[in-house]
């Protein structure tokens, strides 16, 4: 018994916050726990560094990463400029990207431009076709007059189907490759691997799970497209978006991929701002990633993996700056 006393002392000192720390701790407990923060390293964050690393990946062709930054500017500012994820994600790798109206229409994509580089239909063969498409799709679009806009409104199929929650429609099986991919399944392998989702708002896990029958209040939910440069060509995306806030303090962003015409089996991302205990009024923003790719499964795994993971933690340390400065000048790019 006094054992059982003495560990749960222990236990209760190594979880308790350093006096002084001004971060949430509901989203500190996250930090520390789940995402394994170090108390040092959550020391550099409340000094304005930021902090970065790498997370347990337990599936084959899986990699996640999570790094923080201290934001000098309202939390609302944040929230507002993300809600124009239009402006606020553009960038020089961004190459277009739209908002989905509520409910998508085919205008929605009317801005979207698709080349070769993009699809090239004359090449498309069942298992294999530089896209990913079940073979439903492959079989058929090159036989199409207008392939291209064929594509496009598969896209625009599967965030209908995806809306209404129907099985007709959506892109469930990947045929492009050698193996099926099934990103329904992939995707659910991530909210297994990532408790920080519930542990932040228990209702987000089953909200993406069985949307759109398992409605949650939320500050904002939508979906956009983009077209991204990356690797060697780029890639068609279709982001699902979810902003809870479940106290005056914190706020978590959610997003998951419902397509990727490249490179991503699945995706989930989690942002959080979370205010400091201030002043001067500022917040913490978290960002974390975990997402699995068929090209990091095979032969050398390993390697591609840990190449990966560098250029990712890289990539985000790039990118928490570069939303520190947006946030903090109150603008997004034009």
């Amino acid at each position: 018994m006094r054992v059982g006393f003495v560990l749960a002392l222990a236990l209760a000192f190594v979880a308790a916050p350093p006096a002084g720390s001004d971060i949430d701790p509901l989203v500190r407990g996250v930090l520390t726990g789940e995402w394994h923060f170090s108390n040092d390293e959550l020391a550099d964050l409340e000094r304005g560094k930021v902090v970065k690393h790498s997370l347990e990946a337990p599936a084959a062709g899986e990699m996640a990463v999570v790094g923080a930054i201290r934001v000098n500017a309202p939390k609302q500012r944040f929230l507002d400029l993300a809600r124009d994820i239009t402006r606020f994600k553009r960038s020089e790798d961004v190459v277009a990207i739209g908002r989905f109206s509520d409910p998508p229409t085919l205008q929605d994509l009317a801005s979207l431009t698709i080349d070769k580089d993009d699809f090239d239909p004359s090449s498309c063969r069942l298992h294999d076709c530089d896209v990913r498409l079940p073979a439903r799709v492959i079989e058929r679009v090159r036989h199409e007059p207008d392939p291209i806009a064929d594509f496009k409104h598969v896209i625009f199929e599967n965030v209908v189907a995806y809306e209404k929650g129907e099985t007709q429609g959506r892109l469930l099986e990947y045929d492009d490759g050698d193996k099926p991919i099934r990103p329904v399944d992939e995707f659910e392998g991530l909210l297994r691997d990532t408790p920080a989702l519930g542990a932040l708002v228990p209702e987000l896990p089953d909200h993406f799970r069985k949307y759109p029958f398992d409605p949650i209040a939320a500050d904002d939910d939508f979906l956009y497209w983009s077209k991204e440069k990356f690797g060697i060509a780029p890639f068609i995306t279709v982001t699902h978006v979810t902003t809870v806030c479940p106290s005056a303090r914190t706020c978590v962003m959610a997003t998951r991929d419902v397509y990727s015409s490249r490179y991503i089996d699945a995706s989930l991302s989690i942002t959080v701002a979370t205010d400091t205990g201030g002043p001067p009024e500022g917040f913490y923003l978290v960002f974390a990633n975990r997402s699995r790719a068929s090209a990091l499964k095979g032969g050398f795994a390993g390697l591609r993996r840990a190449l990966a993971g560098r250029r990712a933690r890289g990539s985000l340390e790039e990118n928490l700056k570069r939303a520190k400065a947006r946030i903090e000048s109150g603008l997004a790019p034009r």
